[in-house]
């Protein structure tokens, strides 16, 4: 996605409009603008001069951002991609704007309305002489005016363009009450010279100055309280980007020295000391720390850092001497992407967004006929011009298409922020909206709901042989050996403080264990069939062994000199947190599947520690996506995972949700990172999706109801009825305040704590399966056995009745592969794609005709060419 700085857009109508011209440019497949960042995302590959002249040509301006051009619309807007671009310089400006207006304004409603409504004393001279009074006003009008010309040159620009926005119907409003006032001021000049001072006195009581002047300021006023807050909202993007550290500290010839961030390079050797901020992606080459990672992670507790450990941008180093070789610098640190994602979230356009977009596209040439309509009835009723006029302007000045535009980006964007503060990063608007509706959320086990790496859960020591002799021994055979299980044993010995006596003769017999020799006694150990005929294992112990098994455990048994010393049980733990965060997500009316390739044991073992409703085994990495398939017919699916075989699932379900300590394969693929790696996240991330969804709609409503009610109001529609009559200048100030209203509104979500779960509600959800546990046999005969068990429970039989192949140019990694796959299967008529990135090609099974065409231009649009 290509990013761009947009100047000159002041409501949802200006964002509809360069959107909609934007998206006519040839070689444009999506565009989104963001009225609250002015900023703009395009994918295609029509170039940045046709779409910087389609802007334009709509009556805007545009710059690619990190040009030149670009700064000056950040420096003019106060919005951007860096710190100093996101800095509020807009309220400034505006409060300036507003003093100035408001000086002027006081010495106006001075003389109108003090001296003409309450007898406030002036000078003899200004009431003796009416004339002098009304160019006074005009004068005064005419310097408001001045002040907040902006208004005038961008609402006529828009109404030439055939585009008017929110400037125009204050233009019109304030534009339309001056030029009548001085109309009135002539005749009343003309009725003055005539000696008719009836007719003066008449025509005094037509000035609307002032409510040409207090529309203009008050105005203003809404969009100085609106910037105010709208600056606010990034306040989380902006605090991030604080964080980045401004120099660093290599090692150049043997010596330190300190050089700014931007020019340090891959492969760079740089040092921190004790309380120093870590300035890029890197991995410690020398010595060890404890590294403080709350500003990525939001994980207090610092983590222990030692030689070979990876540590990131903008994270303190809080004890220990650090020596570090650069590894990913500037753009490519995992700040920097966190930053970006953010502020993509924002740039990017939530579906609810477009309802609102396409109603501000309509909604002020409606309101500019709506007021010309109430003109024209009441001086049809008879009334005179001076009030059909002033019906009008209200109904001009109090319509606001500024509340609708902004109620879905400013929710969006505080609710991003949020996310961010607390680890919980969404990709793009949508993701944010879509993750509060999942109805169904499928756990990819190892890594995800389980630790990901073995552990020692159970030493079971026979007759006469204590747990630590146990360890010891079986340490000392396993330290040889290269297998995870060994690991597991190494570990738990070392934490232990337990040292291993060498052997001789280690063999390893895959499958079955191992053995070796000990002071010229045998020492073995493996699993239960190896083992059994290695010695006499009693059956108080094989019971316990084979129930360790059924628990989802690996039981290893050991033996020295022919006798049994004991079981050590080695199992992959379910993390803390995980049955909370399933419990979390029941509570919240969502489904819980566990995907595993694990046998059907042991995967209804961790299914039940975990509490899931429904485990799926036996599912091999291919078949994932399968999977997710399925379930989306049941329901909106989330897929959580962490793997480089997760990443075709988690670009097939519709909220992808990828563990941040995960391969970059999986981030990329996913449209939610967990920062924390914690799975207790994936509640708060759909808890504060729904928060967000909800702020929304409340923000819609009152933008909404606020405009079903006031141009009604203003229009004069109960005067009749009740005698209701709205000034304008009151029309001003309710215009104002609703903006103000909806963007207050939004900032609510600063207070919402992601983890609470006082307001978990339930939604209705997609059901169980009649209540059953859905398991795939895994002990078959063969991959194939199991991949046809998937197969028949998961997808129905499809009458395939053509494969196409297409040699594609530009695939370079799996997330590649992942995004052509998924774009050629979204086209109906498509039962299935494969994509290879080595062989260049893609594989398409149909189940009906679909030209080549259509399939091409499908790959075409995600950026590859079909050769």
């Amino acid at each position: 996605m290509e990013q761009y700085a947009v100047t000159g857009m002041s409501c949802a109508a200006c964002s509809a409009r360069v959107e909609k011209a934007v998206s006519k440019v040839e070689g444009v497949t999506s565009c989104s603008v963001s009225l609250l960042t002015n900023s703009m995302g395009v994918e295609g590959d029509a170039a940045p001069e046709q779409i910087i002249a389609a802007v334009e040509a709509a009556g805007y301006g545009a710059a690619k951002k990190g040009t030149a051009a670009a700064s000056e619309a950040n420096a003019e807007t106060g919005r951007g991609a860096s710190e100093d671009a996101l800095r509020d310089l807009e309220t400034p400006v505006l409060k300036r704007r507003l003093l100035y207006s408001v000086g002027f304004l006081l010495v106006l409603m001075y003389f109108s309305m003090g001296h003409m409504m309450w007898g406030w004393p002036v000078p003899a001279f200004w009431t003796e002489n009416h004339v002098a009074m009304g160019l006074l006003q005009l004068l005064l009008t005419m310097a408001v005016m001045a002040i907040n010309q902006k208004f005038f040159i961008s609402g006529f620009k828009s109404l030439l363009h055939r585009a008017p926005n929110m400037d125009t119907l204050v233009a019109l409003g304030s534009g339309a009450a001056f030029v009548y006032s001085t109309y009135a001021l002539f005749a009343m000049t003309d009725a003055q010279v005539k000696g008719d001072m009836d007719a003066v006195m008449s025509y005094m009581h037509e000035f609307y100055f002032e409510s040409a002047a207090m529309i203009l300021t008050l105005i203003t006023v809404g969009k100085m309280l609106e910037a105010r807050s709208k600056g606010r909202t990034t306040d989380a993007l902006k605090g991030l980007m604080k964080l980045a550290p401004k120099t660093a500290v290599i090692i150049e010839d043997g010596a330190e020295k300190e050089v700014p961030i931007g020019q340090v390079k891959k492969g760079d050797i740089f040092v921190v000391r004790p309380g120093g901020n870590i300035p890029v992606d890197g991995v410690i080459i020398e010595g060890s720390g404890a590294v403080n990672e709350s500003a990525l992670t939001g994980e207090s507790i610092p983590v222990d850092k030692t030689a070979g450990d990876p540590v990131s941008a903008a994270t303190v180093n809080q004890s220990g001497f650090l020596k570090c070789e650069a590894s990913r610098v500037g753009e490519d640190t995992t700040l920097s992407q966190i930053i970006r994602m953010v502020s993509d979230a924002a740039a990017t356009k939530a579906p609810i967004a477009k309802v609102a977009d396409k109603v501000s596209g309509v909604f002020v040439p409606v309101v500019i006929a709506a007021a010309l309509l109430t003109i024209a009835v009441w001086l049809l009723l008879g009334e005179s011009v001076g009030f059909a006029l002033a019906r009008g302007i209200s109904v001009l000045v109090i319509s606001c298409p500024c509340a609708l535009g902004l109620a879905t980006p400013v929710a969006i964007m505080v609710g991003s922020g949020v996310g961010a503060k607390n680890g919980i990063l969404f990709k793009a608007a949508v993701s944010l909206e879509e993750a509060g509706k999942v109805e169904i959320v499928a756990l990819d086990k190892t890594g995800t709901i389980t630790s990901g790496h073995p552990e020692v859960t159970d030493l079971i020591p026979a007759e006469g042989i204590g747990e630590r002799e146990l360890l010891r021994l079986a340490y000392a055979l396993e330290k040889k050996s290269e297998h995870p299980l060994a690991k597991a044993i190494v570990q738990k010995a070392e934490n232990e403080k337990l040292t291993a006596e060498e052997v001789s003769g280690f063999q390893a017999l895959p499958g079955n264990g191992l053995s070796a020799v000990m002071r010229g006694e045998s020492l073995q150990g493996g699993s239960e069939a190896y083992m059994s005929k290695m010695t006499q294992i009693p059956d108080d112990l094989l019971k316990r062994g084979r129930k360790l098994a059924e628990n989802g455990k690996t039981p290893l048994y050991f033996a020295k000199g022919g006798k049994l010393l004991g079981i050590i049980a080695v199992a992959d733990v379910i993390k803390e947190e995980s049955p909370q965060a399933v419990r979390e997500l029941q509570n919240m009316g969502i489904r819980v599947v566990m995907l595993t390739g694990d046998n059907e044991r042991t995967a209804k073992a961790v299914g039940a520690q975990a509490g899931v409703d429904e485990v799926i085994a036996g599912v091999l990495p291919d078949g994932k996506e399968s999977v997710i398939r399925k379930l989306k017919e049941e329901g909106k699916t989330a897929m959580v995972g962490d793997g480089i075989n997760d990443a075709p699932a988690l670009t097939r379900a519709d909220v992808g949700i990828a563990i941040g300590a995960g391969t970059d394969i999986a981030i990329d693929a996913a449209d939610i990172v967990l920062m924390k790696s914690r799975l207790s996240d994936v509640p708060a991330a759909i808890r504060l999706s729904r928060a967000t969804l909800k702020n929304i709609h409340e923000n819609l409503f009152w933008a909404f109801f606020y405009n079903v009610i006031g141009i009604p109001l203003a229009a004069g529609v109960w005067i009749p009825v009740f005698g209701w009559k709205l000034n304008p200048m009151f029309g001003a100030a309710a215009m104002s305040l609703s903006s103000f209203c909806v963007v207050t509104n939004a900032l609510r979500l600063n207070l919402f704590s992601v983890h609470d779960t006082a307001h978990d509600r339930k939604r209705k959800a997609a059901g169980k399966r009649d209540g059953r546990e859905n398991t795939f046999p895994a002990d078959a005969a063969s991959k194939e056995q199991t991949q046809g068990a998937i197969t028949k429970q998961i997808e129905k039989q499809e009458d395939i009745t053509m494969e196409k192949t297409f040699q594609v140019e530009g695939m370079m990694c799996p997330h590649c592969e992942a995004s052509v796959k998924k774009c050629l299967e979204e086209i109906d008529g498509v039962s299935a794609a494969t994509a290879s990135h080595e062989a260049g090609t893609a594989v398409v099974t149909l189940a009906k005709d679909v030209p080549d065409e259509v399939l091409r231009e499908a790959i075409e649009k995600q950026g590859y060419k079909v050769v």
